[in-house]
């Protein structure tokens, strides 16, 4: 089980960078096609219920919490792909910035502080996912960065917890996200 689940996420996550890469490519060339950007959003949410259960399974509490809560900054970056940007739902802004500073909250709150290694490297993967999706849902090139220090910190705590197959999706991640950034920033 631990398998496909590692497999059903780290593909669908992978995707999402791959599809973010061929995004930045295409727009630079047709600005008004969103395709690949729609489906980057689409299987980021699919992988996702796969990395929460994970997570759990490891005892990941503040990365399954705030995975969770990233959840409505996966739905914004989809609303805004489709719809573009500034025809967004105010309340969808808003519920995606809730969530997540109730998710690093309740995450202080239930360890009471950060303890281990493992802890802190929850800390950066979360860090990194949701002010990264944040600011790709909107757009920013900024973004990329954060994705960078996320899977950074996800590649080392799939390897101290020995998910190889993980360790190898985070790694051709970060190639993809290099990619991204580097087309993106071109086209600035």
């Amino acid at each position: 089980m631990s398998l496909i689940i590692q497999l059903i996420g780290g593909t669908f996550y992978l995707l999402n960078k791959i599809f973010l890469s061929v995004t930045e490519r295409k727009e630079s060339v047709e600005p008004e096609n969103k395709t690949w950007r729609v489906w980057a959003w689409i299987v980021y949410l699919v992988g996702l219920p796969a990395w929460i259960i994970l997570f759990i399974r490891e005892h990941n509490w503040i990365a399954a919490a705030l995975e969770t809560g990233g959840a409505p900054s996966m739905v914004l970056g989809l609303t805004i792909a489709i719809r573009g940007q500034g025809k967004v739902p105010k309340w969808l802004d808003i519920v995606a910035l809730i969530a997540i500073i109730l998710g690093l909250g309740y995450s202080y709150y239930d360890f009471h502080g950060i303890k281990t290694l493992n802890q802190w490297l929850e800390l950066g993967i979360v860090t990194g996912f949701l002010i990264g999706t944040y600011q790709l849902a909107h757009e920013r090139l900024s973004g990329y960065l954060w994705y960078l220090f996320m899977c950074s910190c996800c590649c080392i705590l799939m390897y101290r917890e020995k998910y190889l197959w993980l360790v190898a999706q985070q790694i051709v991640s970060i190639g993809f996200i290099f990619d991204a950034y580097f087309m993106r920033r071109k086209r600035i």
